[in-house]
């Protein structure tokens, strides 16, 4: 049985979820599944990611015509500094005043998925039902295509996210968005860009485009399991299976070797980050990844960064955004984000 349905200290809807669908971890097929995974931009990988898009849309049955009251469009940027073409799902209200926007960014490890994938549209609409705009920048991954037919490790994908957010912000006239309230968001390996974008910007000197920065279930350490988090051993394979250390090395071993925080921002100092602008850290109980986001927010504070931190009793990872029955648990967290992007609830 899984982990997942086993445990009833896990809130029942994702219990009931996990005993309806596959759990990849409980299937005896994660080594086949990462074998695919490595072969970068294969046929196989790219059948693979076919698979998984089916399942999605099994799984989210959500009429994906834009309801009333709501825009979505897809639009195109040049990255820099190669000049790779990148798609954004913006999303807006049809509001007339510059609003709040969100700049979100997938998860998927930075090496698979797309923000045109099920899950990743659900969210977008459950954040700007809360009245803040969403531009979800579909980076390059480094295993798996996304929209984009390049893969490439890092840090192709973080170029991405640092020039759409520039991107963003210069066209927050065009956009109607309000360019003193843009803040990054991202889950899982999006919130390990997340937080690199704001590594990355602080190193330019451009923080003073964003506000803020919200990472759901940051996945920031490179290495599983590590005994200063132990919740990579307490609650390993509960949805995620650490310990191939897989997405590390389609990410970039060498970054990884060299403890770059631009890569891995586990490794960031107090440095590194004193100049963050709000931050808040989201992490689920039941998920590996949990200490790891916890320590990062203990860094913030060394630092002197305004900072917040929340455990999500009774879930797993990213919860929020791929369990649909845990709606719940999902309206929260969007309103959190948005009411943050919002500056409602920064200092």
């Amino acid at each position: 049985m899984s982990k997942i349905t086993d445990d009833l200290r896990i809130d029942p809807s994702i219990r009931k979820f996990f005993g309806s669908v596959p759990d990849p971890v409980n299937q005896g097929d994660i080594e086949n599944r990462e074998k695919l995974l490595e072969e970068t931009n294969s046929p196989a990988a790219i059948a693979f990611r076919k698979q998984m898009e089916g399942q999605w849309k099994n799984v989210y049955r959500e009429d994906f015509e834009v309801p009333a009251g709501l825009t979505s469009t897809t639009l195109e940027f040049k990255s820099s500094p190669d000049s790779n073409e990148v798609k954004i799902l913006f999303l807006r209200p049809k509001l007339d005043e510059a609003i709040p926007c969100i700049v979100y960014l997938h998860g998927g490890g930075m090496s698979s998925g797309s923000c045109f994938d099920a899950p990743f549209r659900t969210w977008a609409r459950r954040l700007v039902r809360n009245g803040v705009a969403v531009a979800m920048v579909d980076f390059r991954n480094c295993m798996v295509p996304s929209s984009s037919d390049e893969v490439a490790p890092f840090p192709a994908g973080l170029n991405d996210c640092v020039s759409g957010v520039k991107w963003v912000v210069e066209s927050s006239e065009i956009l109607g968005i309000d360019s003193s309230n843009v803040i990054v968001s991202g889950e899982s390996g999006g919130g390990n860009l997340t937080l690199a974008t704001g590594l990355r910007l602080a190193k330019e000197g451009a923080l003073d485009l964003i506000q803020g920065l919200y990472a759901f279930c940051p996945y920031i350490a490179g290495r599983w399991p590590q005994e200063r988090f132990p919740s990579s051993r307490e609650c390993n394979g509960y949805l995620l299976e650490l310990a191939n250390n897989r997405g590390a090395m389609g990410y970039g071993i060498k970054e990884l070797e060299n403890e770059n925080p631009l890569a891995w921002p586990s490794f960031a100092t107090e440095e590194d980050v004193k100049d963050f602008p709000p931050t808040f850290i989201s992490v689920n109980e039941f998920d590996p990844l949990r200490d790891e986001g916890v320590d990062f927010f203990r860094l913030l504070l060394r630092a002197g960064v305004h900072a917040y931190c929340k455990v999500v009793k009774g879930t797993i990872h990213a919860t929020e955004l791929i369990v649909p029955d845990c709606r719940m648990v999902a309206d929260e967290g969007a309103r959190s984000v948005a009411d943050f992007c919002k500056g409602t609830t920064r200092p």
